[in-house]
């Protein structure tokens, strides 16, 4: 077998004592390229060229459109040729679109029935929800009990029993489906989908298989009652509809660039028809999704959202003409003394935000260390603790969307859940509210991020809503407690003055905002809820506060934590300053070509033992005049179609340059045949990209992550005075930013995890205590005979507890590294 060419160690580039704008450069820590465990594993991770794919698919419709209309002729029939290739693309979107709205409407049905049925079923038929059920009290906007619904039992306890044991049910059987068929179905999903429209692949996370699984096991984790929501998990599943549906033709399955398109036209279309805002959708994708949007996908994306949103209103899910459960509309008026608590509803926004962000990462950490081969056993144990605590509060007992539905009404036209609106109860509701955004923001915390379909978006809207429903509660008890104060003026003592469903629509502003950090997006879904221009203006208040104070606690929102945590290869949008050349993080060991003086044999023995994506054509193995390159793909069909074509043989001489001075300066692409030079030779000229990319070793390298960020190619050529020096990719970038980082914040991961740590531990130790001194009062004697023994006479043990030594044996390795 031959040896393949080994990666050649290329010289230094001669950067001199400044850099190119003449300043010297400014290192501001020793980068060393023997990579961490952290930076390996960007190399699980396959990118995609997107200058070359989009240079192909042009290449590819030119030459299908010149065979075809030479074929046809100039008649009409060529005409009718290109209408149907220019309609292709939107056929293929509007049935995307239309099978999105269709799953959306199946999935709103099954959840609703599936969230009902802790509750009670209907006599009149088990496939009934509560709101089918009594249809005739809904319709006339009564309130009270319903005779064809029965609850299971009257007794309270056997009630609980059977509410926290279904939803015990729902979500074992949820974990245990997706674990064992599916794993890429757990989580969000926006995280991944945000790296592979980025031009990462992800294999399977946009199959079929997973976007059935996901499309089953959603509506059962929303039933189950855990603090999760489908918002996230729709993208998912719509962009995996989308890959399946345009995959199933060729046009787009040989085009990673054309799939994009329906990819984020897809994703575009899921956050429509979760939010019931085709609109928004499309700003979704375009301020969060992804960082290319051209206009041609944003039409694509309007078109893809429009009709999703059409099937899904003529599927009518909710028999209300509403899209969305939550959907609501106000035709009152605010007033400018509102904004002070409009304000402060947006600052709770920003904190939520940055608490719920922090301390989840913390959770996700643990979970990856102590929970990683537990998640069926986590995801019941959680739906477990959630149906307990949440039974005893009326907001957390029902559904998050019919939660909202509630905290969103306004008080006159029946919107008086359980005396939510009546003054007597004004102060219990107050400490019910309290209540249950405290519970819903730890079982937020706790619940994002285990083994089942689980979002977020929809649970912070809900905490932001009972926040904001107390703050209104709150405001209008202050309004009839002092009419007269001046700043009531406004008020007309015959209409209502405070609408404390106004407060809960904008406290789920301010927390989507808090935790997505998107601000346009939020303002115009939120519009397209309530369809009242009245209160745009409050609503881009509260967010821009809510955004102006999440900020202050750090950038990107829980999808961008989410990609840092896992070390998906995402170049973020924020600016870095480096202050250092390319030269510092470029690398020399590289596997090139030389134009000529190559045998097959070699050339596929390189292909058979290296996974590179591409290489350099350098003049010669000694001169390292850059000639261009070509990419993994096309060696390997140029090798088929010479060994079709031709008799060849394995010593047959490789040709990828005829001579530098007859190069053509244009970026040229894949042809049908070879060109012919001299007998047995094998010419791959055809197949080089002559004009690559390149950049100077002195070009800063924030210059090189925007070329990267806004042209997307796979590999960047490092060349000086037309020599190869080095090459530089995406991840050469990612993990040189991971080290950055680390280098500034070094120990800032450990230590987060060591206050979870030392958390969790407390509360055990607390937890032991409690027991302790039951068992002290209800004996009437000390126990002294346990394992942890606290020293009560101890003046200063730094809450310190002596151990055993098995306890010492079995203590945390991340406490005793400290």
């Amino acid at each position: 077998m031959p040896t393949p060419p080994t990666p050649t160690h290329l010289p230094s580039p001669s950067l001199g004592s400044t850099d190119q704008g003449g300043r010297r450069p400014s290192i501001q820590f020793q980068y060393d390229h023997a990579e961490s465990e952290d930076a390996r594993r960007y190399d699980d991770f396959t990118t995609i060229d997107w200058v070359r794919d989009t240079l192909h698919e042009r290449t590819r419709r030119q030459r299908d459109q010149s065979t075809n209309i030479r074929a046809l002729g100039g008649s009409v029939r060529a005409v009718g040729w290109r209408v149907v290739d220019a309609g292709q693309s939107w056929f293929v979107v509007g049935v995307v679109g239309a099978f999105i709205g269709l799953n959306a409407a199946i999935m709103s049905i099954i959840t609703a029935w599936l969230s009902d049925l802790k509750l009670g079923y209907c006599s009149q038929g088990w496939w009934l929800n509560r709101k089918f059920c009594c249809w005739e009290m809904v319709e006339e906007g009564a309130s009270g009990s319903c005779d064809d619904w029965k609850e299971w039992t009257g007794w309270l306890p056997v009630q609980w029993g059977v509410y926290v044991g279904l939803a015990g049910l729902f979500a074992f059987t949820c974990a245990y489906i997706v674990k064992s068929h599916a794993p890429y179905a757990a989580g969000s999903g926006i995280s991944e989908i945000k790296c592979i429209l980025a031009g990462f692949i992800i294999k399977g996370f946009l199959s079929f298989s997973t976007m059935a699984i996901k499309s089953v096991t959603l509506p059962i984790a929303i039933a189950s009652g855990l603090s999760v929501g489908k918002e996230g998990p729709s993208v998912h599943v719509a962009s995996a509809i989308g890959n399946v549906v345009a995959g199933q033709f060729k046009r787009f399955s040989r085009s990673k660039a054309k799939m994009r398109e329906i990819v984020t036209a897809a994703s575009a279309a899921g956050v429509a028809v979760a939010f019931g805002s085709p609109i928004g959708g499309v700003l979704f994708s375009l301020e969060e999704m992804t960082i290319n949007f051209p206009i041609k996908t944003m039409w694509r994306s309007f078109f893809c959202a429009l009709i999703a949103t059409v099937v899904l209103s003529a599927m009518n899910p909710y028999r209300t003409g509403k899209l969305v459960l939550f959907q609501v509309h106000f035709d009152r008026d605010w007033h400018f003394f509102e904004l002070g608590f409009f304000i402060l509803i947006g600052i709770f926004g920003g904190l939520y935000g940055a608490f719920v962000i922090k301390y989840n990462l913390q959770v996700q950490a643990f979970r990856r260390k102590h929970l990683a081969s537990n998640g069926i056993t986590e995801a019941l144990l959680l739906a477990l603790l959630t149906a307990s605590v949440g039974y005893m509060n009326k907001f957390l007992r029902i559904d998050m969307n019919e939660s909202l539905d509630i905290l969103f009404r306004e008080c006159e036209g029946g919107g008086d859940y359980e005396n939510l609106c009546q003054t007597w109860a004004q102060w219990r509701m107050v400490n019910s509210l309290l209540l249950a955004t405290v519970l819903r923001t730890c079982l937020v915390i706790i619940s994002y991020g285990c083994k089942v379909p689980a979002g977020i978006f929809v649970p912070s809207m809900a905490v932001g809503a009972t926040f904001g429903r107390m703050v209104g509660i709150l405001v209008k008890a202050l309004y009839r407690a002092h009419p007269t104060w001046s700043m009531f003026a406004a008020c007309d003592p015959e209409k209502p003055c405070i609408t404390p469903g106004t407060y809960a629509f904008l406290g789920a502003a301010a927390g989507l905002a808090g935790i997505t950090r998107i601000t346009v997006t939020v303002v115009v879904i939120m519009f397209e809820l309530t369809g009242a221009l009245t209160y745009i203006l409050p609503t881009m208040i509260v967010v821009m506060v809510t955004k102006a104070v999440s900020d202050q606690f750090g950038k990107g929102g829980i999808a961008d934590q989410m990609i840092r945590f896992n070390g998906f290869p995402f170049l973020e949008n924020e600016d870095h300053a480096f202050n250092v050349p390319v030269s510092a993080v470029m690398r020399r060991e590289v596997v090139f070509l030389p134009a000529s003086g190559m045998r097959l044999d070699e050339l596929e023995s390189l292909l058979e033992t290296t996974t590179y994506q591409g290489f350099p054509i350098v003049k010669s193995r000694k001169n390292l005049t850059l000639l261009g390159d070509v990419s993994r793909s096309e060696l390997k069909i140029a090798i088929e179609k010479a060994q079709l074509s031709h008799i060849v043989e394995p010593d047959a001489p490789c040709l990828f340059c005829i001579d530098a001075k007859e190069a053509s300066p244009s970026l040229r692409t894949p042809v049908d045949e070879f060109d012919d030079t001299e007998e047995g030779t094998i010419d791959f000229t055809s197949f080089v990209n002559q004009t690559p990319l390149t950049v100077s070793p002195k070009q800063p390298l924030e210059f090189v992550m925007q070329l990267f960020k806004r042209m997307g190619p796979r590999a960047i050529l490092i060349e000086q005075y037309g020599q190869l020096v080095g090459l530089i990719t995406v991840k050469d970038c990612l993990k040189y930013t991971l080290a950055h980082e680390a280098s500034h914040s070094a120990g800032a991961a450990s230590k987060a995890e060591d206050e979870l740590e030392q958390t969790l531990e407390d509360v055990s130790a607390w937890i032991g205590d409690v027991r302790r001194g039951i068992r002290e009062w209800v004996t009437g004697r000390s126990e002294s005979g346990g394992r942890r023994v606290r020293l009560p006479q101890e003046e200063e043990t730094d809450g310190e507890e002596l151990e055993t030594p098995e306890e010492s044996r079995s203590s945390s390795p991340v406490l005793g590294r400290r």
